[in-house]
């Protein structure tokens, strides 16, 4: 599994390991049931801390994208609540706009922008 933080980054290490994930999950790069590294595996792998991983995973296990198991550790399992993901979509996604809207980005690039990146999903 092919990682990549930005150690300079102003965004938390968990949520930047939780962001690649969900991309590679939403790439197939990453396919449902498939076993992530142990959080010992990956801190290495990464050179971050047992703890950061962990956190992640947790809060993958929260919204949904995984399962912790003891003895087969952190499991692709996507969960099918629809609406509960359009939810949180919708409440990330209004302060987006907010702050797009600030920087005077026009509707047509939002939607330019969201085709683009929604192709490399499909």
């Amino acid at each position: 599994m092919f990682i990549e933080i930005d150690f300079n980054s102003e965004e938390a290490l968990y949520i930047q390991l939780r962001n690649q994930i969900i991309i590679g999950i939403a790439t197939s790069r990453i396919q449902e049931g498939e076993t992530l590294p142990s959080v010992r595996q990956l801190a290495d792998n990464i050179g971050i801390n047992m703890h950061t991983v962990n956190k992640a995973y947790s809060v993958l296990k929260q919204e949904g994208f995984i399962t912790l198991d003891r003895r087969n550790g952190a499991i692709i399992a996507l969960s099918c609540d629809k609406i509960k993901a359009l939810d949180e979509m919708k409440k990330e996604l209004t302060v987006l706009l907010a702050k797009g809207c600030c920087k005077n980005i026009r509707r047509n690039e939002v939607h330019d922008l969201i085709d683009e990146i929604f192709d490399e999903y499909n």
